[in-house]
């Protein structure tokens, strides 16, 4: 590569990275193009939670842990939030109902109803809830037990072996002993 007389760079040329000094350029300095770390970057706090909401239903809590990382302060989440609710983004019943409709087909009363009060809904609405979900316990019991076993148990072992299985998934034991039936011979 030819050089220019009088010029001084290096003899890969003169293209130099952004945010680069060179000593020889006549005292101007290139200006950094590094990120501001005082100025958001990325979408807004309001955007990111909408973005969360448009996927699926956020109890508060859970949508506010999952904003922390992107705030500075948080009342600036918690501003955020009451916003979301005023405008009808965020609700708890609607993720309560969500949550039910995702897991009643697979999971009993008492697993959903934990989740529910893990997630922060209220007590009021986990007990409406609980009661309309015990209604259906037996049959949503018996369609899980049906797509896993299908046979009744023959011995105490396979008995046991069910009603583990059931009980994990959190179905009542009243329902689990109506449903494998308790006269099983040893």
């Amino acid at each position: 590569m030819m050089r220019k007389p009088g010029s001084t760079g290096s003899p890969q040329g003169a293209r130099r990275g952004p945010g680069t000094h060179e000593p020889d350029d006549g005292g101007f300095e290139t200006v950094s193009t590094k990120p501001d770390p005082s100025k958001p970057r990325g979408p807004s706090l309001k955007a990111r939670a909408v973005g969360y909401l448009s996927r699926r239903e956020y109890a508060r809590n859970e949508l506010a842990r999952k904003l922390q990382p992107y705030a500075d302060d948080g009342a600036d989440i918690d501003a955020v939030l009451d916003a979301l609710e005023k405008e009808g983004w965020l609700s708890t019943e609607r993720f309560a109902q969500s949550l039910v409709h995702r897991r009643a087909a697979r999971q009993g009363t008492a697993r959903i109803v934990q989740e529910l009060r893990q997630h922060g809904v209220a007590e009021e609405q986990v007990a409406q809830l609980r009661e309309n979900l015990r209604a259906s316990e037996f049959t949503r019991a018996q369609e899980v037990w049906r797509k896993r076993f299908g046979t009744r148990p023959v011995d105490r072992a396979e008995y046991a072996r069910q009603a583990r299985f059931l009980a994990g998934r959190g179905f009542a034991h009243d329902v689990i002993r109506r449903l494998l039936g308790g006269d099983v011979d040893d």
